[in-house]
């Protein structure tokens, strides 16, 4: 197995959404706010090579939102997914497998686009199979009026109107070394990839732990619908990655891209942060 770092490039959102019941005072150490109190994200995806299968996981905010819409999030930096790719030698039809953590807008976006004829939608990478489980699927295309802005119709529904939609069932493995790890908390049945790459876990923590920064266990977003449940998912699952010595991939932090983490007298903290290519 080879996996690889998939930049899509930055956003920004505000910061007190992101940290919840944390003070600005304790987070804005961590990801400094601009003068509207908008802190900026990565959104950082992963692609996995294994055996004939290439899978991404995740793809990020896409381009076909109108200006309005873009204007909110603050769309920032140089890479995008094609350049990304491109870096390490692949494009969009060589991937076979497009695996969806949850379908928020800033994790999907990038899966479907205009025609060229902007008359209608079609696959952005039209030789793979687009995997959700039908638990979040549903939740995603019957919205609760918290979640409905970030689940874009269009986003959504032209992946299963193409018929490339599969859906994992609880419990089942992608593939041998591609385990799924299901939680509850940040929206309905979120996917959490855990990855066995040269003798290491590697998990794409999603948004159970969007940044180095959200580690610690009151840390955590005021996007999540259960936040009550976030806690109790969050600490054992920090706990098994200190004992498993799992190494944390962030999908949003503007700086790190992976993480370890370690006991100290304070509770789990963060150990070391560093590059993926680096394991």
């Amino acid at each position: 197995m080879n996996i690889y770092t998939i930049d899509t490039g930055f956003f920004k959102l505000d910061g007190g959404a992101m940290f919840g019941v944390v003070p600005k005072s304790m987070w804005n150490k961590l990801n400094p706010a601009d003068s509207n109190n908008m802190c900026n994200w990565a959104m950082r995806c992963l692609l996995v090579e294994s055996g004939d299968r290439l899978v991404l996981i995740d793809n990020g905010i896409g381009d076909k939102q109108d200006a309005k819409f873009f204007s909110y999030y603050y769309l920032n930096g140089d890479q995008t997914l094609d350049k990304s790719l491109k870096s390490h030698g692949f494009s969009r039809d060589d991937i076979t497998d497009v695996f969806l953590t949850h379908l928020h807008f800033d994790h999907c976006g990038g899966s479907v686009r205009w025609n060229s004829k902007k008359d209608g939608f079609e696959l952005c990478f039209p030789n793979a199979t687009y995997w959700s489980n039908e638990n979040h699927w549903k939740w995603a295309t019957q919205p609760n009026a918290r979640e409905k802005a970030s689940f874009l119709k269009e986003n959504i529904l032209p992946i299963q109107e193409s018929g490339h939609l599969q859906f994992l069932k609880p419990g089942e493995d992608l593939f041998e070394g591609f385990r799924v790890h299901l939680v509850n908390g940040h929206t309905e049945s979120m996917m959490l990839p855990i990855l066995n790459y040269k003798n290491n876990k590697v998990v794409f923590c999603a948004d159970l732990i969007p940044s180095a920064a959200h580690v610690p266990l009151p840390y955590v977003m005021a996007y999540d619908t259960r936040p009550l449940l976030t806690l109790e998912e969050k600490a054992p699952f920090l706990k098994m990655a200190v004992d498993e010595n799992y190494t944390l991939f962030f999908e949003h932090d503007p700086l790190n891209e992976c993480g370890i983490l370690e006991y100290t007298d304070r509770g789990i903290k963060l150990k070391a942060t560093f590059k993926l290519e680096e394991i």
